[in-house]
């Protein structure tokens, strides 16, 4: 029999993970729920789905405003603004694929995540390789 997570499990679990995670990893972790979500959203244009689609949209929206409000624009320099400005332009292509119900916003904007993304899977392997350096400027409160 496979192994299946009810919601509750599942949930659980993320919480655990998320738990034993450095902040850099959350950042990363952050990113994936943002790339899966847009992916759902652009299956749901796709498929014709309005509320599917509103729905992943407002996910993704929701993680990448979050991110935007944990980046301290006086301690976080240069990269804090450039991170501040690509959350921006994410979050107007996305809005852009809601009233468009067109999938190329959803892409332009997944390849920026996707990037972001590789960065900070690269910060927190640093990281952990090295575990006194952290990045000064992050999605994770410290930028």
């Amino acid at each position: 029999m496979p192994l299946s997570f009810s919601g509750r499990g599942l949930q659980a679990y993320r919480q655990t993970e998320a738990q034993a995670s450095s902040p850099l990893e959350l950042v990363v972790m952050l990113y994936d729920g943002a790339l899966r979500f847009t992916a759902e959203a652009r299956q749901a244009i796709e498929r014709g789905d309005l509320s599917a689609r509103r729905t992943a949209i407002d996910r993704a929206l929701a993680i990448i405003i979050h991110l935007q409000s944990t980046l301290d624009l006086e301690q976080g320099g240069a990269i804090a603004a450039d991170l501040h400005r690509l959350y921006d332009y994410v979050s107007r292509r996305l809005l852009d694929a809601s009233m468009q119900n067109s999938v190329t916003p959803i892409d332009e904007a997944r390849k920026v995540l996707q990037s972001l993304r590789e960065g900070w899977q690269g910060a927190a392997r640093a990281s952990k390789a090295s575990p006194g350096a952290m990045p000064g400027a992050a999605g994770s409160g410290a930028a």
